[in-house]
């Protein structure tokens, strides 16, 4: 034990004694402790150091724990009740923390643990039974006071709100004039925020969105402000023979104040440890609760083959520059790692996914088979290597075998709560290939978490795009024009969100003649688009002007069929009735055949509607109905089917009974989900009201 002199007695006494008094506040931490005593962070952390050798996160959780051996020793209370009071929201961290701190679990503590006997302080004699049980139950009831008096002191007197723990790891920066070595730092930096994404109790930046200020003149407050995030990890860094200079310091992104920092100088053979020792620190001086599921995922080895690990690092950084050229190399470099180390699961699955998005834009796919073989290696090596597993999704979106793509996804996202590749693939899968709005919304939320300020102000533009067309399709009216505007604060010609925010606006005033101007207005700007073409065409069909939607459907018709493209082929029954209409009936009943071929073959949540309307139209009320029926049991569908509730299609249906009751449940059930969606998205932080997203 350390002799230390009375002066430094009496300063741990005190910060002892307020930890103890906030001992069941899970929030209150090294910012409370410092204002608590009057310190700065800093000057408690130096003198806490000088003192202990700890960090003040470590010292307070030693007083946590120290209170839970005494609670489970002394009291009744079981594990759970023990883990609460002192602190713990986490039972497995709890147990994890107690487990290292005493060498075995808490629920051992009663039989274990052996502590010196102590001794009356007046009479220097063991203390009785009797006095043990009194002191016990001081104890507890000095518990029951504190947490009596934080759970109903006046809210102004509650402790600080807790910083959110989110984080943005910057470029780190090559100290050497040897640029060789880049390749290494970049790994070191792609390792660290990994590592850091495996932790669930954090939100962590994506590198696509840090990568934008690499060369940045602007300060840690702005980047803070434009990546909306409140910790900075900086570091730098050079290889001299087989030594590994770094340097990282963890930044308080509001204050730009240093709020740790370390100096390394190791062996190249103690890479892996330095790469945990690193996001470990970082995750504990930010008090981030790192579960022992997440710890051993950190503290995994991917090969003993440091030759190995090289060409991986290599190739990893070949990989991330994602061009043709760079994908090649990178395939060269993970295919030397392999080599050296069959059973190297990030290899493995680095080529995979090398292989994915060389074949990705090809019509004729050359990689089918090398996806395969070098996703299914990753998995055997690694089952629970994140990597492995989005592999194994890539293969399978390549095959187009979407049925088994999520659960690859799930489990990925599992390992690697903040993998903004996975969230976005989800994304873009529930919006395009299995669409259920819901989903679609949720994971665009997550997205924009960890993809905020993109490389550039299209790709932002896009981003905030993808969101409000998530949004309206869910009904937040209202959120999804506040994301349009944002996408065109980026790029003011973003025709995408142009065409589509027409459609909102349509959705809050209900103005088809505003929304067929909106849309001419954009198709003029570029009459190869088709997509708006179309857009044009449906909106005036809606209007019953047949013969202008005749003008624009054959316009988009002409140029579908002189590009030979095979698309918007379920808007064909819409395209019938304005043929028909305009007197053109045997084209017409092309186009509903044409429909119907397609109908029958799709197996979205869409058919039965689909299906629906196209015997509505054709007088088969009956199957209609019972088509209706069935959808009607779906749910999570696009907004626009309750929007748009006088389609020309089932006019001669409409004022049926039976229709109108299918059609009132059907948007009964789309605004009951929609406030359950509200709500847990509202839940799970990832939805604000709207007066906060301002």
């Amino acid at each position: 034990m350390t002799d230390f002199n009375q002066h430094e007695k009496d300063f741990l006494n005190q910060i002892t004694r307020v930890v103890e008094e906030n001992i069941s506040d899970e929030n209150f931490g090294v910012s409370e402790l410092a204002e608590a005593i009057n310190m700065s962070r800093s000057n408690l952390l130096r003198r806490l150091k000088k003192s202990t050798g700890l960090s003040v996160s470590l010292f307070i959780r030693q007083v946590r724990l120290k209170r839970a051996m005494e609670l489970l020793v002394n009291s009744s209370q079981n594990v759970t009740e023990v883990s609460y009071a002192v602190g713990f929201s986490s039972i497995s961290y709890f147990i994890k923390c107690f487990r290292e701190e005493y060498g075995f679990p808490p629920g051992e503590a009663s039989k274990r643990w052996q502590p010196e006997e102590p001794t009356s302080p007046i009479e220097g004699k063991p203390v009785h039974e009797k006095s043990k049980i009194a002191w016990g139950l001081a104890v507890l009831t000095a518990l029951v006071l504190v947490i009596a008096y934080f759970a109903f002191k006046p809210s102004s007197q509650s402790a600080p709100l807790q910083l959110e723990k989110s984080i943005a790891v910057l470029p780190f920066k090559n100290d050497s004039s040897d640029s060789t070595n880049i390749y290494l730092i970049n790994g070191l930096l792609e390792s660290t925020l990994n590592n850091l994404q495996k932790i669930n109790d954090l939100r962590v930046i994506s590198r696509t969105s840090s990568e934008k200020y690499r060369n940045t003149n602007k300060s840690i407050p702005e980047i803070a402000k434009e990546l909306n995030v409140n910790y900075f990890v900086e570091g730098s860094g050079q290889k001299i023979g087989n030594q590994i200079l770094l340097n990282i310091q963890l930044i308080d992104a509001v204050t730009d104040k240093q709020l740790w920092a370390k100096q390394y100088t190791r062996e190249v053979t103690s890479i892996f440890e330095l790469q945990q020792e690193i996001a470990i620190s970082i995750a504990s001086e930010i008090q981030a609760v790192i579960t022992p599921e997440e710890q051993n995922r950190i503290e995994k080895i991917p090969t003993d083959n440091l030759e190995a690990y090289d060409y991986f690092l290599k190739g990893q950084n070949q990989y991330v520059i994602g061009n043709t050229e760079s994908l090649q190399e990178a395939i060269k470099y993970f295919n030397k790692a392999i080599e050296l180390d069959e059973q190297f699961a990030l290899a493995h699955a680095g080529l995979a996914m090398s292989y994915y998005y060389l074949d990705i834009f090809r019509e004729d796919k050359r990689y089918t088979a090398e996806i395969n073989n070098h996703s299914d290696k990753a998995l055997l090596y690694d089952p629970k290597l994140a990597e492995s597993l989005m592999a194994k999704a890539m293969y399978y979106m390549h095959n187009q075998e979407y049925a088994l793509v999520v659960p690859y996804l799930e489990r990925a996202l599992e390992y690697n709560p903040n993998s903004a590749f996975v969230i976005n693939t989800l994304s873009d899968f529930y919006a395009n290939v299995r669409p259920n709005t819901e989903k679609y919304l949720e994971y665009a939320l997550k997205g924009i978490q960890l993809n905020e300020a993109a490389n550039d102000s299209v790709m932002n533009s896009y981003i905030y795009l993808h969101l409000s067309n998530a949004l309206i399709q869910t009904g937040f009216v209202d959120e999804a024009l506040m994301y349009a505007d944002r996408s065109l604060e980026y790029f003011p010609g973003n025709a995408y969100t142009n065409y589509a925010k027409a459609y909102m606006l349509y959705a809050k005033n209900h103005d088809l003649d505003e929304t067929s101007s909106l849309l001419v207005r954009e198709w003029k700007k570029d009459t190869t688009r088709l997509d708006i073409l179309q857009e044009v065409a449906k909106v005036y069909y809606y209007k019953r002007d047949y013969d202008s939607a005749y003008f624009y459907y054959q316009k988009f018709i002409n140029q579908r069929e002189a590009a030979h493209l095979n698309i918007y082929v379920h808007q064909n029954a819409t395209i019938g009735v304005v043929f028909e209409k305009t007197g053109h009936k045997e084209e017409a009943k092309a186009f509903f055949d044409e429909y119907l071929d397609f109908v029958k073959q799709d197996e979205s949540i869409y058919k039965n509607i689909m299906l629906s309307v196209y015997y509505a139209y054709h007088n088969d009320f009956e199957k209609s109905l019972e088509y209706l029926e069935l959808f009607s049991e779906e749910d999570n569908y696009q907004y626009w089917l309750v929007l748009f509730d006088d389609d020309p299609l089932t006019e001669k249906i409409r004022n049926l009974p039976e229709h109108k009751r299918l059609m009132k449940k059907i948007e009964s059930k789309f605004w009951k989900n929609h406030e359950r969606i509200r709500a847990s998205l509202e839940e799970k932080g990832l939805l604000k009201p709207l007066t906060q997203l301002k």
